[in-house]
């Protein structure tokens, strides 16, 4: 997208959501012990814990989600499903097999992993990302969002607002469905061992919902700025507080659990999200500049790059602000959280823009 061509809400989107990422992830080292089990060691953890993680940092990816849809949807005129899949899985699957090498071999120089382990991920990149490179799941939805928009755009372009407004509540009552699961029966809708997947609202849910809320905000919703701050503000208030509430209530201090049970409302498809994702988005269209300070457009140009890496800093800085563990950081967590996720943040900004001047480099950070 040239310069002169660019929507310059969806650039400050970039750059806050790319943010966000940072931060869930520097806030995941003050309650993850291993892959799946949690421990909060304090009050303190407790609570900025959920509030950094839970109430800011959860609506970074469906932000994404939307951001990719309402660019992309419905596909250009005349263009092919075969064209469209050329052009933008160009774009993100070589620096995505080139980041996972990274992923398996370059934790070795600082000794984070083995060469045992390394090989193993290796081995297993066909099928799923590196066992250090956790964050690389959103690359398999977006995938799968790519493949889903040539299917669905003729739909979008003769739907009327009413038929999207349809399918949109389809998709609301299917962001239930991981609660319900959870906390009425785990056979639900018609799933059960022989069809563990493909339940009632299967075809209306996921990622896909949060595609058409984006054309639906695009194409139908004629809101004025008023209205759009109003609203954007109460539901994402109202969702974060939420989010940020359960984690809260689920993670008591000392208490080891299985991080499902901790994280039981902050999948990226449940009520909460979609209204806090639904009213930031709200809040970003109100953004009504002509041009974005040239700062946030280049980060905006940067940010695939910098999502695809943050975690080879990440890893790195935050031994450095808790040396004696979790339980007493460097500075009170409050500051702790955002300083972690700032400097691997401003250290994403300056490594992407130094090899951004490099030619060739789409090829690495997109």
């Amino acid at each position: 997208m040239s310069d002169s061509n660019r929507i310059v809400f969806i650039d400050y989107i970039r750059v806050i959501a790319c943010f966000l990422v940072m931060l869930v992830h520097a806030s995941e080292n003050f309650y993850c012990v291993s892959a799946d089990t949690t421990m909060l060691a304090n009050e303190s953890n407790r609570f900025w814990v959920a509030f950094y993680d839970g109430g800011l940092g959860r609506i970074s990816v469906p932000l994404f989600m939307v951001v990719s849809a309402f660019l992309l949807v419905p596909v250009k005129s005349g263009m092919s499903m075969g064209d469209f899949y050329k052009r933008r899985f160009k774009r993100i699957i070589p620096p995505l097999i080139f980041f996972m090498w990274v992923y398996c071999f370059l934790p070795l120089v600082w000794g984070q992993t083995t060469w045992e382990q390394a090989w193993h991920d290796f081995k297993l990149l066909p099928f799923t990302f590196p066992s250090l490179a956790g964050h690389l799941w959103f690359m398999y939805p977006l995938i799968s969002l790519y493949l889903i928009i040539p299917i669905v755009s003729p739909w979008l372009e003769r739907a009327s607002a009413k038929d999207e407004r349809l399918f949109l509540c389809f998709f609301l009552v299917s962001t239930l469905v991981p609660w319900l699961t959870r906390f009425v029966s785990a056979d639900l809708w018609g799933t059960c061992f022989w069809n563990p997947y493909f339940g009632m609202l299967y075809y209306c849910s996921g990622y896909l919902g949060y595609l058409v809320m984006a054309h639906y905000i695009r194409v139908h919703l004629k809101w004025n700025r008023g209205k759009r701050l109003r609203i954007g503000i109460s539901l994402f208030v109202i969702g974060a507080a939420f989010t940020a509430w359960s984690a809260w209530y689920a993670g008591v201090p000392g208490v080891v659990m299985q991080t499902p049970s901790y994280e039981w409302s902050w999948e990226f498809c449940t009520p909460n999200v979609l209204l806090a994702t639904f009213g930031a988005f709200l809040l970003f269209t109100c953004i009504e500049k002509q041009k974005a300070p040239g700062w946030i457009t280049g980060i905006s140009k940067l940010s695939f790059g910098m999502y695809l890496m943050h975690i080879l800093f990440l890893s790195n800085i935050a031994p450095l602000f808790m040396p004696e563990g979790p339980a007493d950081p460097v500075l009170p967590i409050y500051l702790t959280i955002p300083c972690i996720a700032i400097l691997c943040f401003v250290s994403c900004v300056v490594t992407t823009k130094l090899i951004s001047l490099i030619p060739g480099s789409k090829w690495v950070i997109g």
